[in-house]
């Protein structure tokens, strides 16, 4: 016997659920709940796309017109995303302290440092067209001063933590280590631009002496940390698929070195005397292409770890956002090098390294706006699964 619906019953039944912004998430209000730092990346992802597109070393027309529209969404996604951690902290402090306190979310705060600096870079090399030198100086001045202090924090608390409170395995390093460690060589990288608009004397000498301080401080960590996560992958192997974009991280602090150590050579003439600024120059070059060739080298071996994870399942996370970042370094320090070198083979690296910047990024910011609009990438995030073949 079948039993049917009156008609003021099925006058009172919507045919359809009525469609709503955010639909994963039971409250608009829980956007906030679980915000993390690794939201930052975006701004990093993107922000490097713009800087990257202003030192090309060839000309295409639109190009930089193109970086600059997009300069500007990083300062904006910025602006918006320190907006809502502002709320995030009003209402959930409890729970935005806890980031510190997560092994795996905990390194991730070095990208708020980054994504300041990102942001700082681009106004001064491409949004001095819309506001005029002067400001740009001044805002790139306040937000590398605002990463770099950042950053130093980072380099330190993170470090302590995972030291002395955090549960770390025999299996746990990952690329995600290099986060609170990297911000300083970005001080370095960008501080560079800065050096000329220092007044000469103590001051200018003072800049360019704490970026290479800096430099050192993220390249030894660096170093450390890669060596432990080449040995997690022969000893431990992929692990959690979701983690595995991660790997591409290794590419941010030697893109970055080599990009700093260049473009402090090329300041080091405004501060330094004769023969150590003529060293300085000669560094960047005996530096940059050993450790070029080793992120090219890395490049290769995590797209092909990456590759071998997709055909098997790798869902979408923000930790997709480490195919952009990492990979604008290689594009900027291979262009310091052609432009150094006037190497036509390292022109044509470029041209490619930015393709794939652009094409990672541009999958990487429609796969995170669709999560954002449905609210999938506001829920909390279930822990990586245990390291293992």
């Amino acid at each position: 016997m079948t039993t049917s619906l009156s008609p003021v019953t099925q006058a009172s039944q919507p045919r359809h659920a009525p469609r709503r912004l955010l639909p994963e998430l039971d409250r608009p209000s829980d956007m906030f709940r679980n915000l993390g730092p690794n939201w930052y990346a975006s701004v990093m992802g993107t922000g490097i796309v713009a800087n990257a597109a202003a030192v090309l070393p060839f000309h295409v027309t639109g190009l930089r017109v193109f970086g600059t529209v997009v300069w500007a969404l990083a300062s904006a996604i910025l602006v918006a995303l320190t907006a809502a951690w502002a709320v995030h902290w009003t209402r959930h402090r409890d729970l935005a302290r806890r980031h510190a306190h997560n092994p795996v979310m905990a390194h991730f705060w070095g990208a708020p440092a980054m994504a300041l600096m990102t942001v700082g870079a681009g106004t001064l090399t491409l949004g001095r067209q819309w506001i005029g030198m002067q400001p740009a100086v001044r805002i790139d001045a306040v937000l590398w001063t605002a990463g770099t202090l950042l950053g130093l924090v980072t380099s330190v608390w993170i470090p302590y933590l995972a030291m002395t409170e955090h549960e770390v395995r025999e299996d746990s390093a990952f690329g995600g280590w290099l986060m609170p460690v990297v911000p300083p060589m970005v001080s370095a990288a960008t501080g560079a631009a800065l050096v000329p608009h220092v007044p000469a004397g103590q001051e200018r000498l003072t800049l360019l002496l704490a970026c290479y301080a800096m430099f050192g401080i993220s390249l030894f960590t660096s170093i450390v940390i890669i060596t432990q996560v080449w040995g997690r992958l022969v000893h431990h192997k992929l692990g959690a698929a979701a983690m595995v974009p991660t790997l591409w991280i290794v590419l941010g602090p030697l893109g970055q070195s080599v990009t700093a150590a260049n473009a402090l050579g090329v300041v080091a003439h405004d501060a330094l005397p004769a023969p150590y600024a003529t060293g300085a120059a000669v560094f960047g070059i005996v530096y940059g292409l050993p450790t070029w060739g080793f992120a090219m080298m890395w490049l290769m071996l995590a797209a092909r770890l990456t590759l071998r994870t997709m055909r098997r399942h790798m869902p979408f996370a923000l930790t997709w956002w480490s195919f952009t970042f990492p990979v604008g370094t290689c594009v900027t320090g291979t262009c310091a090098l052609a432009v150094r070198l006037h190497s036509d083979a390292l022109d044509v690296a470029a041209c490619a390294l930015y393709v794939l910047l652009l094409t990672a990024w541009a999958v990487v910011a429609l796969r995170t706006l669709r999560g954002s609009f449905r609210g999938t990438l506001f829920l909390p995030q279930a822990p990586a699964p245990a390291v293992g073949r």
